[in-house]
């Protein structure tokens, strides 16, 4: 989060290297908990190096399948450790296949996300999709 100096007003905000390294660490400690994660990336100001005071982290995290609404995804990962305040789209493979080939925000989309952690689709195997090492299924 920004950091305001004990002797002036003025914010000072984390910047794009921090950030990407934050977004690493999590991105690892997700994967390390989650096998259903395949692809963790983010997108927007950072990713596309027009970032400010006050910019929030646009994620993508692509997992190989989910029973859950994709509106509801999101809210089993915990953003809170990264340096700025984060928004976060969660798709299974085939949606993310789906909306990266349509529509404008889907080219953009594919076309400007940093990716900071990727495995190979078939790591994921049959049944991994819903294993999760959390209590109740609530993993970050």
């Amino acid at each position: 989060m920004p950091v305001r100096s004990l002797s002036s007003s003025v914010l000072r905000w984390p910047d794009a290297d921090r950030v990407h390294e934050a977004v690493q660490r999590w991105a690892e400690e997700i994967a390390a908990r989650r096998p259903d994660v395949i692809r963790v990336g983010y997108f927007g100001s950072y990713a596309r190096g027009d970032w400010g005071v006050g910019s929030d982290l646009d994620l993508v995290v692509v997992v190989g399948d989910s029973r859950e609404p994709f509106t509801r995804r999101a809210s089993r990962f915990d953003t809170t450790a990264l340096p700025v305040p984060a928004d976060l789209l969660v798709y299974t493979t085939s949606e993310w296949e789906a909306v990266s080939r349509r529509g404008r925000f889907g080219r953009a989309l594919s076309e400007e996300a940093v990716w900071v952690l990727e495995r190979p689709a078939a790591s994921v195997g049959p049944g991994l999709e819903q294993r999760c090492s959390c209590s109740d299924n609530e993993c970050f």
